[in-house]
């Protein structure tokens, strides 16, 4: 039996966190405060401030028992083209959000750090996207040289095929869901980006996140993650994928058995049950109810297996992946 990292442990001391959050330190309405005191009362053990550009250790609410993870948002514009006058066209832009250690534990930022984007493309020996996308890399070279984490932020909203974010080295994760973006413009709402980018054969966890601009973005979305109530713990456990995302539902198991084939999943009351893989079709499991807790699924050659559990309203929760993202099968069954 082959447990996702989140479950080894009974998945019974999850911890629920924000990872993706603004206050008016830069575009946000909420000053950081009153962000902290809101998560507080949505029973979040642990938040991330990521202003954009704006680096932050800072716990602005301290009497509250909350773990401030370290963090910022950062951006470039990514260009499509540059012709031979240098004129720049068909611009997207590259979302990441960087996670980190205290200070005293290796962490290259300072407080309040104020964070200058890479020029990019100038000239015109350059060729089209992929030397910006060349200078965004080593920028991000440079943030996990100074121990942070990244993950890939709304790739729907940010108009970013896989082709293009398929490029960053170094990222543990991609954004499954993203309140903001849900809520104002129904996008980044499932992430159907992660089977593509790891069909290609690279391993992605995925978040759920706020991306918290105004108060209303508050307490959407969240990721659970088995670890202690500190800030080298719950980076380490975001690192080994020992975490799942919800907006809504809860996950308890999920597992697979390599002699039977089977992957398993328990949860709390359940629609729709989808377990996704590399190699083959989406199986879906449906309860006319809505009080489905637990599916098996025959996987057949699944190269890996991940879950999205939805409930009757719609609310959704994904599993990390079980397996690789290779041919061969999870456990080399024959």
């Amino acid at each position: 039996m082959i447990k996702q990292q989140a479950f080894k442990n009974g998945g019974r001391n999850m911890l629920k966190g924000a990872l993706h959050c603004h206050t008016t330190r830069s575009d946000g309405q909420l000053t950081p405060e009153e962000l902290l005191r809101r998560y507080h009362e949505h029973g979040y053990n642990f938040v991330a401030i990521t202003d954009h550009r704006i680096y932050n250790y800072k716990n602005f609410a301290p009497d509250l028992p909350l773990t401030i993870i370290p963090g910022m948002e950062v951006n470039m514009r990514i260009y499509d083209h540059i012709n031979h006058e240098g004129i720049k066209s068909g611009s997207r832009q590259f979302h990441n959000v960087c996670l980190g250690p205290a200070k005293e534990d290796g962490n290259g930022f300072e407080q309040d750090e104020c964070i200058t984007m890479p020029a990019g493309a100038k000239t015109t020996e350059f060729g089209p996207q992929e030397s910006t996308i060349r200078e965004y890399q080593k920028f991000l070279d440079e943030i996990h040289a100074k121990g942070n984490l990244t993950f890939y932020c709304h790739p729907q909203w940010s108009a970013t095929p896989v082709r293009y974010f398929d490029k960053q080295e170094g990222n543990i994760a991609i954004e499954v869901r993203n309140t903001t973006c849900a809520r104002r413009f129904d996008m980044d709402v499932d992430a159907p980006q992660w089977d593509d980018y790891m069909r290609q054969g690279k391993m992605l966890y995925g978040v759920a996140v706020d991306d918290t601009h105004a108060a209303d973005d508050l307490g959407g979305a969240w990721v659970m993650v088995d670890a202690e109530n500190n800030v080298n713990a719950i980076l380490e456990a975001l690192k080994d994928g020992r975490f799942y995302s919800s907006c809504g539902p809860e996950i308890y198991d999920f597992y697979y058995d390599a002699e039977t084939g089977m992957a398993v999943v328990e949860c709390s009351p359940a629609a729709k049950i989808c377990a996704h893989r590399a190699y083959g079709p989406a199986l879906l499991v449906r309860s006319e109810d809505g009080n489905m807790t637990r599916a098996e699924f025959k996987m057949g050659s699944p190269g890996y297996v991940r879950i999205t559990v939805t409930d009757k309203d719609g609310n959704r929760a994904w599993t990390n992946p079980i397996g690789t993202c290779d041919p061969w099968l999870i456990g080399n069954r024959e």
